[in-house]
């Protein structure tokens, strides 16, 4: 493992964290085909990351908001792009975690980990969702990308979390069960797990993960007591 045992875990929000799959339904209710998800999602990241690369920014609801009136032009379902887009955007904060997060997150707290979470959305949505399972004061610090105007993968992003937790990059651990998140940690120094969701392989142009785990309560049996 990259580092010392850290002392700090950053956590990524969407699909990490977050079930996003009842985003299909709202999808659905405005006309938009439910299984055109996983494309919308992987546009928005697509091209909030490219803004980055050009020496651009704009916020995950923005381009998530074009991103979703491009599908209702290109698929001709929604009668109302404007409204379609503000109807799916409005289910980000009311997404479920996924069953193994409370439990995983709390045995973490418990073993002295210090906690963040760091999204290319919307730290008051982050905030929104652990709120509602109560997790909201298990982490120090609810961070997004707006103040290094950097979408993750760039440096800057994870430059940012370090600061705001006030360690060095050796003492951070990030957890995300996207290979692309974690390849910019690895390079900007921190240590990473890869949560692994789904039998999707892992790429083998990324950079590997440290540690890998099905599940977050076997994140906390892996690296134990902090």
């Amino acid at each position: 493992m990259r580092g010392d045992r850290p002392r700090v875990l950053v956590f990524d929000v969407n699909e990490t964290l977050t079930d996003m799959t009842p985003l299909a339904g709202r999808l659905e209710q405005v006309g938009l085909p439910g299984h055109l998800l996983s494309a919308w999602f992987a546009g928005v990241l697509r091209d909030g990351v490219a803004l980055t690369l050009a020496g651009g920014h704009a916020s995950f609801a923005a381009v998530a908001g074009d991103g979703l009136r491009t599908l209702a032009a290109a698929t001709g379902g929604a009668t109302d792009p404007e409204r379609a887009a503000a109807h799916v955007l409005a289910g980000l904060p009311e997404l479920p975690l996924h069953p193994d997060v409370p439990a995983g997150v709390e045995a973490l707290r418990a073993a002295g980990y210090r906690l963040a979470t760091l999204t290319n959305g919307s730290a008051d949505t982050t905030r929104a969702v652990l709120g509602r399972a109560r997790l909201t004061d298990c982490f120090e610090r609810h961070l997004d990308v707006a103040g290094p105007g950097r979408w993750k993968p760039a440096r800057e992003a994870y430059a940012h979390a370090l600061d705001a937790m006030e360690v060095p990059a050796g003492a951070a651990l990030l957890v995300s069960v996207h290979p692309w998140d974690l390849d910019g940690a690895a390079r900007a120094g921190l240590a990473t797990a890869w949560l692994c969701r789904t039998a999707r392989p892992y790429p083998s142009t990324a950079l590997p993960a440290d540690l890998t785990v099905t599940a977050l309560p076997d994140l906390a049996a892996r690296l134990g007591v902090a």
